[in-house]
C-alpha cells in the first residue's frame, strides 16, 4: 500500500490536530479554584462587605478611604480576594449602582402607566 505525500500530511494534520485539541482541554481549569473571587457568590459578598462598610461610615469616604477600610474590616478575607484592588472596588460599586438604577427607573416608568392608566379612566368616566 503506498500513501502519497498528500494523503500522509492530511493525516498527520488530522493526528496532531486531535492532540492539541486533547492537550488544551487536559489544561483548562474543569473545577471552580477555593480562591476564585469571580464567582456570583464571591461577588456578592464582596458587594456585603463594601455596602456595609460605607453604612458604618455613614457614607463619607473617598474611594481611596473606603478601599482602605475594607481591606481593614473583619469580614474581609484577603487571602479569597487576592486580586482585589481599586479597580476591582471601582467595578463593584458600578455594577451596584447600574442595578439599582435600573430598579428605579422601572418602578418610575411603572407609575408613570399607572398615572396613565388612572388618567384615561378619570377621562372616560367624564
Amino acid at each position: 500500500m503506498e500513501l502519497d505525500t498528500s494523503t500522509l500530511m492530511m493525516i498527520f494534520f488530522i493526528l496532531f490536530l486531535a492532540v492539541s485539541i486533547w492537550k488544551i482541554y487536559a489544561f483548562l481549569p474543569n473545577k471552580e479554584l477555593p480562591d476564585d473571587d469571580t464567582t456570583e457568590e464571591s461577588k456578592t459578598d464582596l458587594t456585603n462587605i463594601v455596602l456595609t462598610t460605607i453604612k458604618n461610615s455613614d457614607g463619607k469616604l473617598s474611594v481611596d478611604e473606603l478601599f482602605v477600610k475594607i481591606e481593614e474590616s473583619e469580614d474581609f478575607d484577603a487571602q479569597r480576594y487576592w486580586r482585589f484592588n481599586k479597580n476591582r472596588l471601582n467595578q463593584l460599586l458600578n455594577t451596584y449602582h447600574q442595578a439599582h438604577l435600573v430598579k428605579k427607573l422601572h418602578l418610575i416608568l411603572y407609575v408613570y402607566v399607572l398615572l396613565l392608566q388612572l388618567q384615561l379612566v378619570y377621562m372616560l368616566q367624564h
